[in-house]
């Protein structure tokens, strides 16, 4: 986490965190959007804590991080920061989020809800999530089926501390443009027609198409960070 970037370095991440702002702001004026509606999360997964403050020097006050571990890791070292959980998580890792994370975007089974619900309780807060549904139907990918969702809306709703706030997903990586879109707008059709706002949905290959098709959070790491290196990481 103490790793020193050189100069350039840190000049990079912040051109590039000025670019994909750029790119959010035009994408959303062509289509007809208020680039000010959609947020940017800078995914810092596997980057070190000083990757993270040279964002925060260019504006950033959004990251999201996969592993429940590096994010709680992460919040010990900064403030003032906005955390978001967008992994797979499992129930055990739970605790280690809860209290940390301003939003958990990968809610995809009840007795995780369950857990994160327990474990806000415990400490007396609403712990704002997200439902991630599988909209592609691809095997590899976690999330609930478009056809769970009102039923899982329903179990969910009667916990007390946690507020379902909106949905996401992830699209398929060789997805083009077209197949991309489909697929984000119908995860939009999903949420208005359940009087959900959010919609966390777009990476560094597609977050133009989910700004078209309404995303109101896009989660961008390499595009902003460069390639990762996950060698070093402890699952």
């Amino acid at each position: 986490m103490g790793q020193v970037l050189e100069t350039d370095e840190a000049l990079k991440i912040k051109d590039n965190y000025f670019r994909v702002l750029e790119d959010i702001r035009n994408t959303a004026e062509n289509c007809g959007r208020n680039p000010d509606d959609i947020t940017l999360i800078a995914v810092s997964k596997t980057k070190s804590v000083e990757y993270v403050k040279e964002a925060i020097k260019a504006g950033a006050i959004d990251f999201g991080e996969n592993k429940p571990q590096e994010l709680a890791a992460k919040y010990d070292e900064i403030s003032n920061v906005r955390w978001h959980q967008i992994g797979h998580l499992q129930k055990n890792k739970v605790r280690h989020i809860v209290g940390k994370t301003s939003l958990i975007h990968s809610i995809d089974s009840i007795p995780l809800a369950l857990e994160v619900d327990k474990r806000a309780s415990n400490i007396g807060i609403v712990q704002d999530v997200l439902v991630q549904v599988n909209v592609s139907g691809e095997e590899s990918k976690f999330g609930i089926t478009p056809s769970e969702l009102d039923s899982f809306l329903d179990e969910v709703g009667v916990f007390k501390h946690i507020r379902v706030i909106g949905l996401m997903t992830i699209s398929v990586k060789d997805y083009g443009r077209e197949q991309n879109l489909s697929l984000f707008k119908e995860l939009k059709i999903l949420a208005n027609s359940r009087g959900l706002k959010e919609l966390s949905m777009g990476m560094t290959h597609d977050y133009k198409e989910a700004i078209e098709a309404g995303a109101t959070m896009i989660r961008v790491g390499t595009a902003i960070f460069g390639a990762r290196d996950y060698s070093a990481q402890n699952n």
